[in-house]
């Protein structure tokens, strides 16, 4: 490359995957980069469940964009959706504007997919950002609040219904948690209704929970959630969502909170490219992360099908797209230099969920964790790999406090009470 001339990567998405890029390659001052993100901060996704439930508050898990990486020389910041891309032409449309780029890397993330049932969305809400997790939060809260003016206990009851489908991590965290919001922390500060009284019901539609983790270690997540008054049905499949509820075989679960954690789709903007997509929106890609035909653009993250010699695709998970961004990085790196390009292997680091106080399964390989060992070494990876050090200090006092008060002190309704809303009937 003749000396002085820099050549342009642009990067949609400053999630987990795009920022791991974008820090890698703003050490190369030979390239110019773009980051383009329709938020205007990174979110830790995996702890959206705790401002879901008025654990942490949202700048708890999120920190602004250009704080990240606004300071270096090389990186230029742009808030705004990008609308189409052209792969033909090496153009990136967006908000009424475009960027060529020598280097694509699609970061772009996913989003709630109701496998069809896109009706589903209107009664129910997805966990996929801090909006959502806000909207999660204002629902919770506001129905103790229908329950406590409800002057009947049965319709009182009814408000208190929790319903989330899906027993992934996701949904297995949120389980616990309302049980213990509900259950414990909540419990003595109404004194018309008994929270207590709250039901969540779990179901998944597969033969168990945590279907990526060892059998024996989704038994124990089961027992554990059962003891905190979750009702899991496990091998059931959702039939309707409505206005009243969640219809399953055989009933009907009366309840106006319907929690989705049962799937994702891709983000749209994949299908811009004009490649192969799978049945979830996810790019196909080759051992470079590449699409086909064009080794200049690359997909990373829950927006990509990585699965070259693989039984299965590689999880939707942050540490793939972490480990695919610094991947890409080099990769490009490397082409600067004009190294060889090597494929990408993952290296797998483990699954865990948290189910509640104390209680945690944990497993890497053959190494296996479970309740209180297991919740400890959740805690430490979470505050671990929390981007900022004031995260990290903020959640890690938020979590001391809330251990030895038993209190989840972010339970703000921020949207004010409409008119003869509190104490309104719920779905029948």
């Amino acid at each position: 490359m003749p000396k002085g001339e820099k050549k342009k990567v642009v990067v949609i998405g400053v999630g987990f995957g795009g920022l791991q890029a974008i820090k890698k390659l703003s050490k190369e001052e030979d390239l110019e980069i773009i980051a383009i993100d329709k938020k205007n901060h990174h979110l830790f996704q995996p702890l959206l469940y705790q401002v879901a439930t008025a654990v942490l508050s949202p700048a708890d898990i999120a920190i602004p964009t250009r704080s990240l990486i606004g300071d270096k020389k090389n990186v230029t910041v742009y808030l705004g959706e990008v609308e189409k891309i052209d792969v033909q032409a090496k153009k990136v449309y967006f908000q009424g504007h475009s960027e060529d780029y020598d280097y694509l890397i699609l970061a772009a993330g996913a989003k709630s997919g109701y496998f069809g049932n896109d009706h589903w969305k209107k009664y129910s809400i997805g966990l996929k950002s801090l909006k959502d997790a806000l909207a999660i939060r204002t629902k919770i809260l506001t129905s103790f609040e229908h329950a406590e003016l409800a002057g009947d206990p049965e319709i009182a009851k009814k408000h208190l219904n929790y319903v989330i489908i899906g027993g992934g991590p996701t949904g297995v965290e949120l389980a616990g948690s309302i049980a213990e919001l509900s259950h414990e922390i909540v419990r003595n500060e109404f004194h018309t209704i008994d929270p207590a009284l709250a039901k969540i019901t779990l179901i998944e539609a597969s033969p168990r929970l945590l279907a990526a983790f060892a059998p024996k270690l989704s038994e124990f997540a089961k027992i554990r959630l059962e003891k905190r008054g979750v009702e899991v049905l496990t091998g059931t499949k959702v039939l309707e969502i409505d206005e009243n509820g969640v219809k399953i075989e055989g009933r009907t679960i009366a309840s106006s909170t319907v929690i989705w954690a049962a799937g994702v789709q891709a983000n749209s903007i994949g299908a811009s490219l004009g490649v192969p997509t799978d049945r979830m929106g996810r790019v196909m890609v080759d051992e470079f992360c590449n699409v086909e035909g064009h080794p200049e653009v690359f997909v990373i993250g829950d927006i990509a099908n990585y699965s070259k010699g693989l039984e299965r695709p590689l999880p939707g998970v942050s540490p793939v797209a972490m480990q695919q961004g610094r991947y890409v990085a080099a990769l490009i790196r490397g082409d600067l230099k004009s190294k060889k390009r090597k494929p990408f292997h993952y290296r797998d680091k483990g699954s865990m969920a948290t189910i509640g106080r104390q209680d945690a399964v944990a497993q890497v390989g053959n190494f296996r964790l479970r309740g209180f060992f297991g919740w400890v070494v959740w805690l430490f990876i979470h505050i671990f790999y929390q981007v900022g050090f004031k995260n990290k200090i903020s959640i890690f006092i938020t979590w001391v406090w809330s251990y030895m008060t038993f209190r989840a002190e972010a339970r703000l309704i921020q949207d004010e009470v409409e008119s003869n809303s509190v104490g309104s009937s719920p779905p029948n």
